[in-house]
């Protein structure tokens, strides 16, 4: 960028922006984004792009930036929420979206004909399933693994050609399995006409169940054959699947301890806003479902205990399992009361709401006179 239209772009910040909580974009030559931020003070923020030294983060975005807005928001929460939605929106070049800790992962249950259990690093939009985080890819793995095996479900890449029993009149008969689990009955073989669709989901479905901490079967099919080993003195194979049913226990007890979790994240959370522009968001498992100016009156108060009401009231799955689109969002809310555990001060949980019935005018709303956003 030549030095007049950074200069330029400096004083169209100096000029205009305010020392107040939002949302700003770094525009292109062709209007696109090329990076979104937020700040609980955009001036200061955005000037200091501008003293960004040269190798500097900083520096390389607005060196390639023709433009900049930024629109103001009510509070800092509102700025994570808002600059979430942006990036998922634009996926701006600039922008790692939301970075997760290295350690952790998360199994995978994918969303294909003839589905898979994987290890994954991140969660994306494809419509499959994620169960976690989990902290520990090898423990995840070697579980994966287990159940896997234990319920016999097929591992191989997602472009080997699956030919199921109730399709075996389009292909020749009597064909091996692709793999050596299937050979040695650790896989079913949708591969080679071993299954149904009917049958291989039946033990998806076990597979989902057991994620969700409903059933104990792969754990129940471990330890029968501890016995077994046992009882033929095969010490050294009893302690190993031992080990492996130890893995599972502890992988489906981290799982449980995340979804009691995320479970407790359902409530109406009031936050203060710049210049009283206070804001009331009613959390469900973890997810923003709604959000409305912060109700001052009776009756305002009362058409939040309505809506309250009608979001809790929905049906939802007793489940872990998370599409893509609730768990980077889960995660976000997550994070954000794991950074700021004061916050939580000003929860009022949803069965409050609608416990007090008619006399919803008298609910006070947590007082906004907490932390100042500046």
């Amino acid at each position: 960028m030549s030095a007049r239209r950074l200069e330029q772009l400096r004083e169209d910040v100096r000029a205009r922006a305010e020392n107040r909580p939002g949302v700003y974009r770094m525009k292109g030559p062709s209007e696109e984004v090329l990076y979104v931020g937020k700040s609980v003070k955009v001036r200061t923020r955005l000037l200091s792009y501008f003293r960004a030294q040269r190798g500097e983060k900083g520096a390389e975005i607005i060196g390639h930036a023709h433009g900049v807005e930024w629109d103001y928001v009510p509070s800092e929460f509102a700025a994570l929420l808002e600059e979430f939605r942006l990036i998922k929106r634009w996926r701006p070049l600039y922008n790692v979206e939301h970075k997760r800790d290295n350690l952790l992962c998360f199994i995978k249950l994918t969303r294909e004909a003839v589905p898979r259990l994987l290890v994954v690093g991140q969660v994306i939009n494809d419509g499959a399933e994620y169960f976690g985080p989990l902290r520990g890819r090898h423990g995840a793995t070697e579980a994966v693994r287990a159940v896997s095996d234990l319920l016999e479900l097929r591992d191989c890449s997602s472009d080997t050609p699956m030919r199921l029993a109730d399709q075996i009149e389009l292909f020749r008969q009597g064909e091996d399995p692709r793999c050596m689990r299937g050979q040695v009955g650790r896989c079913l073989s949708p591969c080679a006409g071993g299954c149904t669709r009917i049958e291989y989901l039946a033990r998806v479905s076990q597979a989902r169940d057991f994620l969700n901490g409903v059933t104990d079967q792969p754990l129940a099919l471990l330890r029968e054959r501890m016995s077994v080993a046992s009882r033929r003195l095969q010490f050294e194979f009893a302690a190993e699947l031992r080990d492996r049913a130890a893995t599972l226990e502890r992988v489906q007890a981290e799982l449980l301890q995340i979804g009691q979790f995320v479970e407790q994240l359902s409530f109406v959370y009031t936050v203060p806003g710049h210049d009283g522009e206070d804001r009331a968001y009613v959390i469900r498992r973890g997810s923003v479902r709604a959000e409305l100016v912060a109700p001052r009156t009776p009756n305002e108060r009362r058409a939040l205990a309505a809506m309250v009401g009608e979001i809790f009231e929905r049906p939802a799955l007793a489940t872990i399992g998370l599409r893509a689109h609730e768990a980077q969002e889960v995660l976000l809310v997550a994070r954000w009361f794991r950074l700021n555990p004061e916050e939580l001060e000003r929860t009022v949980p949803a069965a409050s709401f609608s416990a007090l019935g008619p006399g919803l005018g008298s609910v006070d709303a947590p007082s906004p006179s907490g932390r100042g956003l500046g």
